[in-house]
């Protein structure tokens, strides 16, 4: 083994490695620069799609929800006195398109409960002010004549138009509580029209050149309902055929087996009711020509009253075509086990 001695000095490194060591840092240098290029170029490149994409979100978006802001604002503009405005319905046949749809429906249904709801507080007041008017000026009349008043007849008047102003009252708080309550939502129970019928007219005390000719089945005919509301039915209906009829009213109670339905006929002898008046005498303060008066009695309510109840008992008041009177008929839906 050759002596080295430790003193000596390593070998020096020869000109050429050194350049290859250069070199490698050199390309060491340009690989690294080219990768932070690539580094920031693709850094650049996600923060621009990242923009471009958000940009392209928030201007397809508020594109889309630009037709809603219009629907918004002109929803908030609308008020009790401008029922009859309605929001835009943008023409793509989108489900914001159909939202316009159901608000603008929904504004009509609205619009025609407030209308309806206006010109009944109308009628009403007028219905109201009419008797009260008559009565007070038969009591001053009869003051300014305290001398010589025809008391009796004074005190006769006067409660004429007292029945009046309470049945008109009680016809208004009675289509209140219908129209704020439906009948269904209520506790109903078997209802036996025979008994119902054979009581109501039995009651009666009709005038005196008019008679009621009654039939109803032999046997029960049950219903589902409340006993005083289709009371009141068929006590309107009779009221009504009192006021017009000339000497007999005729009431029919059966049942048709096939169509499990209760059928009740109200028919009297009268003048009778034009055709194209069969549905408007179902509205509220319709009063035909020759009712139109003051010993007639009537306040245009019974006849809705009773369409109201047939409707929320699930059945139908029609007017029946009749030679001769008004021929009314109320179908009513038979209680299931009872045929």
């Amino acid at each position: 083994m050759p002596w080295t001695d430790p003193q000596e000095s390593p070998p020096m490194r020869s000109h050429f490695d050194a350049e290859n060591d250069i070199e490698i840092i050199h390309s060491i240098g340009i690989y690294q620069a080219r990768l932070n290029t690539i580094m920031w170029s693709m850094a650049g490149g996600t923060l621009g799609i990242t923009l471009l994409i958000g940009a392209s979100t928030w201007f397809a978006v508020g594109r889309v929800l630009r037709p809603v802001e219009v629907i918004r604002s002109e929803f908030a503009e609308l008020s009790a006195r401008h029922l009859d405005r309605r929001v835009p319905v943008p023409r793509a046949g989108n489900e914001i398109a159909r939202l316009a749809e159901t608000m603008n429906s929904t504004l009509d249904r609205l619009q025609t409960a407030v209308t309806q709801q206006r010109r009944f507080v109308a009628d009403a007041s007028h219905e109201l002010r009419t008797p009260l008017a008559c009565l007070r000026t038969e009591l001053e009349l009869a003051l300014h004549r305290a001398e010589d008043p025809d008391w009796p007849q004074v005190v006769h008047d006067a409660h004429e138009d007292t029945k009046r102003l309470q049945d008109l009252t009680e016809d208004l708080l009675l289509l209140a509580r219908l129209d704020a309550s439906h009948t269904d939502r209520q506790p109903a129970q078997a209802v036996d029209l025979t008994d119902l019928v054979r009581d109501e007219t039995a009651r009666r005390r009709p005038p005196r050149h008019v008679t009621l000719d009654v039939h109803t089945e032999s046997g029960p005919v049950i219903v589902q309902g409340q006993p005083m509301l289709l009371a009141r039915v068929l006590g309107n209906l009779l009221d009504n055929a009192e006021r017009h009829s000339a000497g007999t009213i005729t009431v029919r109670l059966t049942h048709e087996p096939d169509s499990r339905e209760a059928v009740l006929d109200v028919q009297d002898d009268g003048p009778g009711i034009p055709a194209e008046d069969h549905q408007r005498v179902f509205e509220r303060f319709t009063r035909l020509d020759d009712a139109r008066n003051r010993d007639a009695g009537g306040s245009g309510l019974g006849l809705a009253i009773a369409h109201h109840i047939a409707t929320a008992h699930h059945g139908t008041l029609t007017i029946t075509p009749s030679d001769h009177g008004a021929h009314f008929t109320l179908l009513l839906p038979v209680q299931d086990n009872f045929l």
